[in-house]
């Protein structure tokens, strides 16, 4: 009788420790970023939260994560430590980085300024690195510093992996808290806040465009940062003022670049009259179509298979940006996209999708726009 009695003691230990370790890996999977569909539109007076929708969800935050990268810049120009004029030195660690970029090479120059504007705008992924190793030493170091400010600022459910946003699968935020860390630039910083206005800007003798388009589309938005990768979906931080009072909002997860600005256009429009956006209306601007492969429908994000890998805010046509103005952002080809080698990640979207499956009941109607960087 006591050896069965052992046994079944046993036998429920073991049982015991099997339920511990499957809640343990469940909970683990639970906190896995996903590139779903998520928004949040904040008052900026009184902090209230007008629509909340996903807004805990874990997301990747793709080029949003610059915003951070940023903050430690005026962070340091405000306490002396760099200076906007200041020439930081180019790494080969910097210069390899994948596009979209501005294009440095290893063994040159930039300045603080620069860098900054170039991620306002390019979302250049090598500003973003100068700028981590001049602080940081290192891009692993300054990583360090993002994480320990992040939660200086509250945002508990966030983990920047790199200085830029490009792909890494321990890159994790929220909504929300992406939201926190805008509010934190301007309230922080207001003598730079006018940065994230900057629509372009002139660059050793090139002009450098923005990606943020809906700031031409949209009265009174003057910023924020735009973000995209094809595991994150199109992501946008906005602000606007309208009669004096400003809102903040972060959409993430969009599936095409029309679809997100026009979720946030009318996240903001409802915003001002103090309305809740329906979360149908933000479901429709996430949620991946069913595609035909091979005669079988398949669920993807942002039109391309959902194991694609893009580098951050990089698509054929922001690559073409700067060499040929603004009507290269108009149409991203399907035909260049399929003499691409074996193994590369076609764009997510084109102009033409973002005339279908568009919000409904959208306010502001001329909100369109090409594959957002």
């Amino acid at each position: 009788m006591a050896i069965k009695s052992n046994t079944l003691a046993r036998a429920a230990s073991w049982r015991q420790a099997l339920l511990a370790l499957l809640v343990v890996v469940a909970g683990g999977f639970a906190s896995v970023a996903q590139a779903g569909y998520a928004a949040i539109v904040i008052n900026e007076t009184d902090g209230q939260v007008i629509t909340a929708v996903n807004a805990d969800e874990p997301n990747h935050p793709a080029s949003l994560a610059k915003m951070m990268t940023m903050y430690l810049a005026f962070q340091a120009i405000q306490n002396g430590t760099l200076k906007m004029d200041q020439e930081l030195p180019v790494s080969s660690w910097a210069a390899a980085k994948a596009p979209t970029k501005l294009d440095l090479r290893n063994g040159q120059t930039i300045t603080v300024e620069d860098c900054i504007l170039g991620m306002i705008t390019k979302s250049a992924n090598d500003a973003a690195t100068v700028v981590a190793e001049g602080l940081g030493g290192s891009e692993g170091h300054f990583v360090e510093m993002m994480n320990a400010q992040a939660q200086l600022l509250g945002m508990s459910n966030t983990r920047f992996a790199n200085a830029s946003g490009l792909p890494d699968p321990d890159d994790t935020t929220t909504a929300r808290d992406m939201s926190k860390l805008a509010m934190a630039l301007y309230h922080d910083f207001p003598q730079y806040s006018h940065l994230f206005a900057t629509k372009d800007f002139m660059f050793r003798g090139r002009l450098v465009r923005g990606h943020n388009n809906l700031m031409d589309k949209y009265p009174g938005m003057d910023g924020l940062k735009t973000g995209f990768t094809n595991v994150s979906g199109f992501n946008l931080a906005s602000t606007a003022v309208k009669d004096g009072r400003r809102l903040f909002s972060v959409v993430m997860g969009g599936r095409t670049a029309g679809m997100r600005d026009r979720l946030m256009a009318r996240l903001l429009d409802d915003g001002f009259e103090n309305q809740e956006t329906p979360a149908a209306l933000i479901a429709q601007a996430g949620e991946a179509p069913a595609v035909v492969a091979g005669g079988k429908g398949r669920r993807v994000k942002g039109g391309v298979a959902a194991k694609a890998t893009a580098v951050a805010d990089a698509t054929p046509a922001s690559r073409r940006h700067h060499r040929r103005g603004a009507k290269a952002d108009t149409v991203a080809s399907a035909a260049t996209c399929s003499k691409k080698k074996k193994g590369a990640t076609c764009p997510a979207t084109t102009a033409r999708s973002t005339k279908v499956a568009t919000a409904a009941g959208q306010k502001v109607a001329s909100v369109g726009g090409s594959p957002d960087k």
